[in-house]
């Protein structure tokens, strides 16, 4: 394919997908503007322009979708199981059949390299199918009490409307993760998506349309301001949970808020994953885990790789390999095939990532490779790996949430272990060893929700993603994620043996 051919091939792409997307508000089963008839911006962040104009909620759109949702709920509730489950999988269907248009729209609102958006389409897709899946096996339990006078019965029934808020980072599998096991579990939802992130939503929410989910199930509520919007919500007691994924900061004050209503939670908040490198692990695999869990996603993810602790006698080869590989990267539009990582989200976001790197500069770390801002158009910063740092160095304790590697020597497992644990994150870990003893070790010390062990890879619609600590609260995915959503309900029955005993 010429050059040129690349390039129409390209627009068309984008010309498709944000012809796919609407702009407006979806509450009650309609599309319609915000109250007031106010719109915000949405950047792509590789030229800085602007892709598109999109309803900005007011507080009384707000509260219209938890109207329609509360007003929606008994009925989806007593929906058979199957039928949720049939229509939780139909836009299973109709997102892969979409893939160039979720992909496309990822890459040009967010930045992540259009490779990379594919593979979130599977990803955010598959929590679909895995729901779909579990719609139907909502189980409850019969059994004696333990002095066998009561039967015991317990049955399972659906929380009630749920709120999510979800971040700009992965834009569909946010909503797929959270919108999924409601659907699943018989609970009505509101979506409210982040603003620099708002066209895949708009886009799933369409398909939620398209595939027959009735009105009042699936709102979705964009805003410039989240507060404004969401805190009447929250206030309200028809609203009876609530699910956010972002910063603990954030988290902390939702929760906060939930507490004077009792509305229940689930928490994904900051993560500053460890990943620790022993003497006797594989260190081709090692690098290269390296290189995937710290640049997925520019390494805006909670679950990145965030500070990395490597045994002082191979630490050196490490960062030299690591930095080796960053080098071979190219960085720039993801709707480019020869990019290798994308913009960052932000101006702002690119900025907190560069004044972390240069603080840790003026204090006597070393840049390996990358360490400075691009110029021109785009938010882009370069991988970027750090050594000749204290375990202390801010680049070292605080979420960067960018591509930059930090390289921390130790030497044994204590020093690590304390290393890891003296942080109040505990979301996801990666340990790389030739030894199951040491691992399985490790496993039981380390204070996290989630480790990956001689991988960089441990996200899976079939596995429950979350952390403990300040890193939040609940799970989602597995089978665990549909709990969630999930009240249980007891029943004491007579001993109906009474009589003949």
């Amino acid at each position: 394919m010429s050059s040129s051919q690349a390039d129409t091939a390209r627009q068309t792409l984008i010309d498709e997908a944000l012809a796919y997307v609407p702009r407006q508000l979806f509450i009650n089963g309609a599309w319609r503007d915000a109250a007031g008839g106010k719109t915000f911006d949405v950047l792509n962040p590789a030229t800085g322009e602007v892709l598109a104009q999109v309803a900005d909620a007011a507080p009384e759109d707000g509260i219209a979708a938890l109207t329609a949702a509360s007003e929606a709920q008994d009925e989806w509730a007593a929906a058979a199981p199957r039928k949720r489950s049939e229509l939780i999988r139909a836009a299973f269907d109709r997102v892969v059949e979409l893939k160039d248009v979720f992909a496309t729209l990822m890459t040009l609102e967010m930045g992540k390299p259009l490779t990379e958006a594919y593979g979130e389409v599977t990803y955010g897709a598959e929590f679909l199918r895995w729901f779909s899946e579990e719609a139907v096996r909502i189980n409850g339990r019969y059994t004696p009490s333990p002095e066998g006078n009561l039967r015991i019965l317990t049955l399972k029934r659906p929380v009630g409307p749920a709120l999510f808020i979800t971040p700009w980072n992965f834009p569909l599998a946010m909503a797929t993760r959270k919108i999924a096991p409601a659907l699943a579990a018989g609970c009505t939802t509101i979506l409210k998506p982040a603003h620099l992130t708002p066209l895949t939503s708009l886009a799933f929410v369409k398909v939620c349309e398209e595939v027959g989910i009735p009105a009042g199930v699936v709102n979705v509520i964009p805003a410039s301001q989240a507060r404004p919007l969401t805190g009447p919500i929250i206030q309200d007691r028809r609203l009876r949970k609530l699910s956010f994924t972002g910063s603990t900061p954030v988290g902390m004050a939702l929760m906060k808020e939930c507490a004077d209503n009792v509305v229940r939670t689930s928490m994904e908040l900051g993560g500053s994953a460890p990943f620790i490198v022993f003497e006797d692990a594989d260190l081709d695999k090692a690098v290269e885990a390296a290189h995937a869990t710290k640049l997925r996603n520019m390494g805006e993810a909670c679950n990145a790789a965030n500070r990395f602790y490597v045994h002082s006698s191979i630490a050196d080869e490490f960062s030299q390999r690591l930095a080796t590989r960053f080098k071979e990267l190219t960085v720039g539009d993801g709707m480019e095939e020869e990019t290798d990582i994308g913009p960052i989200v932000s101006d702002e976001q690119r900025d907190s990532i560069a004044e972390m790197v240069d603080k840790a500069r003026s204090e006597g770390a070393e840049v390996l490779t990358g360490g400075e801002k691009s110029d021109g158009a785009g938010f882009f910063y370069p991988p970027t790996v750090v050594t000749n740092l204290k375990a202390t160095a801010e680049l070292v304790t605080d979420e960067i949430f960018g591509p930059v590697a930090p390289i921390v020597p130790f030497e044994t497992e204590d020093e690590v272990v304390g290393y890891c644990n003296d942080s109040m994150f505990g979301l996801a870990g990666y340990l790389h060893t030739g030894s199951i003893d040491r691992a399985l070790r490790l496993a039981e010390r380390l204070e996290v929700g989630m480790l990956g062990i001689n991988s960089g890879t441990i996200s899976n619609a079939a596995a429950p993603f979350g952390g403990v600590k300040h890193s939040g609260v609940g799970r989602e995915g597995g089978f665990e994620g549909i709990e969630e959503y999930l009240e249980v309900m007891y029943l004491g029955f007579e001993d109906p043996f009474a009589s003949e005993k």
